[in-house]
């Protein structure tokens, strides 16, 4: 069988999952094709464009099976090379445009909507990460439906949402022991963006040390040309409490996590949360609030309400109180072992 995969905007989680998706299903001929993680708005509407441009002979191929990421515009890239449409075409959803929460220095666009909803109804198949991204999709979708001015029928929506299935980015290698040596170490691992909530973290740290509480601090994560400056302002007051500072090599990146206590997520936009993952598959314990996809992941011991004072009430709980902390959460639901099968039975079977 031959396959082509398409990431028209491949940041590292992305490319994580292609990487290990043409690893694990070796028995499929792939082509893949990537976009760089830049200039969002360009690389949404554009990528059919840049493909036919760039690698043309490329997509002039006959293929089995087309998987393509929700950045990507399957239904234009299937209206410039008509020969697609017969491959049997899935999408796959790290996330949804229609739950992305604006920020305060942006303005509302539909076009990255637009892309997202054309390439799922393209779809033979639409694949999502977690229920919470094919919830919000679906619900975000139909409201934006409703305010066309033809007040279009969401049916189109309701036949999709039957093709659709829920399976998670699996995590590569074995579970690692607890840190138990370093439950002080608190690990922020997320992008560098305002929609991770950086200040939420920072505003609970501040809290902890006001108190006097033994804690080390562990920033990592994908940082960009501009980041929040909630960062350079806590790189500074927290200074005499920081062990690692900004982006790492992979393998530095994975000894922090199997080095550190607790990985603290205080998203406000996340479908799967991989870095959180991550590191929990590296021994640390999450406390992630109740939202967003979490509760599908984590029971309520490792949740808080979301807001500032539980997140600082928890942590406060856990660093000072070694007994109340819970045992670490079972991971090997999330392993490619896990999720192999359910993968070829989408790619596989009903190609």
């Amino acid at each position: 069988m031959k396959a082509l995969l398409l990431s028209a905007y491949a940041a590292a989680s992305h490319r994580y999952w292609a990487r290990s998706l043409i690893e694990h299903l070796s028995e499929i001929d792939w082509t893949l094709l990537e976009l760089a993680p830049r200039h969002f708005q360009w690389r949404m509407r554009a990528n059919p464009l840049l493909w036919s441009a760039y690698s043309h002979e490329t997509l002039s191929r006959h293929f089995d099976l087309v998987v393509a990421t929700s950045m990507v515009d399957l239904a234009t890239l299937i209206g410039l090379y008509p020969h697609l449409g017969r491959a049997y075409r899935v999408v796959y959803f790290h996330e949804n445009q229609f739950a992305y929460p604006i920020g305060s220095d942006q303005t509302f666009r539909p076009e990255p909507l637009m892309v997202n909803l054309y390439s799922a109804l393209a779809a033979d198949q639409v694949l999502f990460n977690s229920a919470w991204n094919r919830d919000s999709f679906l619900s975000g979708a139909r409201g934006f439906l409703a305010r066309m001015p033809d007040r279009l029928s969401p049916d189109a929506l309701d036949r999709m949402a039957g093709d659709s299935a829920i399976l998670p980015v699996p995590l590569e290698g074995a579970a690692a022991r607890p840190a138990e040596t370093r439950p002080a170490r608190l690990i922020w691992n997320h992008r560098w963006e305002y929609d991770k909530n950086p200040e939420d973290f920072f505003t609970a740290c501040r809290a902890l040390a006001a108190e006097g509480i033994d804690f080390e601090l562990v920033i990592m994560g994908q940082q960009f040309r501009r980041s929040p400056a909630v960062f350079e302002q806590a790189r500074e007051e927290f200074a005499s409490f920081i062990v690692c500072w900004g982006s790492q090599s992979r393998p530095e990146y994975l000894r922090q996590l199997s080095e550190g206590g607790i990985v603290v997520s205080t998203a406000l936009h996340e479908f799967q949360g991989l870095a959180v993952m991550e590191a929990v598959q590296h021994g640390c314990l999450p406390l992630v609030p109740d939202r967003l996809c979490f509760p599908e992941c984590y029971a309520p011991q490792y949740r808080y309400d979301g807001s500032i004072k539980a997140l600082t009430e928890q942590l406060t709980q856990w660093l000072t109180v070694p007994t109340c902390r819970p045992i670490p959460p079972d991971i090997s639901p999330w392993h490619w072992d896990e999720l192999l099968p359910a993968y070829r039975d989408a790619l596989l079977t009903r190609a």
